[in-house]
């Protein structure tokens, strides 16, 4: 265990599709590495990635993720 500090997983999953929708959200889809309706990755719980999830909070579903070690 190199840190006591271990961030949390979240899994965001796009429930929208990028179709009509603004050049920089879906950028920003891209950027959280999302890339069709219902796909889903784990992120870890940073500063960054919060303030892209609320940028475009209206397409996404995040819950928390599982904490593994990896």
């Amino acid at each position: 265990m190199a840190s006591d500090k271990q961030l949390k997983r979240l899994r965001i999953t796009l429930i929208k599709g990028l179709r009509g929708k603004k050049d920089d959200h879906r950028a920003t889809v891209r950027g959280l590495g999302l890339k069709w309706r219902s796909h889903t990755v784990e992120r870890d719980d940073t500063p960054e990635v919060r303030g892209m999830i609320s940028k475009v909070a209206y397409m996404l579903s995040v819950s928390e993720g599982s904490r593994g070690q990896g």
